[in-house]
């Protein structure tokens, strides 16, 4: 099936996502490794703002909060740099890396909360031993909330499965972040995690 017939119901689908500064996503490895480009005119077409490499600033009444996106890592798309490369060192920053091992890396710059997919939560978790598959650069921080020196990570475990259509023990998630602004402005972002709520029951 050519890429366009899969990607644009899948867009139409994401059309229903609705917030009042607008929708952002990114490419994850296999759409990087498909038609990069098409399933970004896909996305695109329904008003949804795909970063590659690039950043993305909200203001209201205040300092800027930034969303920075980044290619994929595995398929060494990624230029995290040339993201960076118009956001101000001393503003808040989030980057959406699709996989979340990236964060050993991301920690390195001005970046205040990693947003992280990939590892499916490995779709298996055993009791005692946790995932007994997981993917290349999905491995080290598979799920939930982590902070790694001054920057937090959160990886989701995503909605979907790949290769078999199983999951046990790891229910797929939406998880909804507060972000909150200390010392009266956005010199730093504390995160505290709402909800991670079980698709079926929200």
């Amino acid at each position: 099936m050519h890429i366009k017939a899969q990607a644009e119901p899948c867009s139409a689908l994401l059309a229903g996502l609705h917030a009042k500064w607008g929708v952002v996503a990114i490419l994850g490895n296999h759409d990087q490794d498909s038609q990069p480009d098409v399933v970004t005119e896909c996305l695109e077409a329904q008003r949804i703002k795909v970063l590659r490499n690039d950043a993305w600033s909200v203001e209201q009444s205040g300092p800027r909060l930034w969303v920075v996106g980044t290619d994929d890592v595995l398929l060494r798309a990624v230029d995290l740099p040339r993201a960076l490369r118009v956001v101000p060192p001393a503003e808040a920053t989030i980057l959406l890396a699709h996989e979340p091992d990236f964060a050993d890396v991301a920690a390195n710059y001005p970046i205040d909360l990693q947003l992280s997919g990939h590892s499916h939560g490995g779709q298996v978790r055993l009791p005692v031993i946790g995932a007994p598959v997981l993917p290349e650069l999905g491995r080290k921080y598979p799920w939930g909330l982590r902070h790694l020196r001054k920057m937090a990570l959160y990886t989701n475990v995503g909605i979907g499965t790949i290769r078999l259509p199983i999951r046990w023990n790891c229910p797929p998630e939406v998880t909804l972040l507060t972000l909150k602004a200390t010392h009266n402005a956005y010199e730093e972002v504390s995160i505290r995690q709402d909800c991670a709520a079980r698709i079926g029951e929200i």
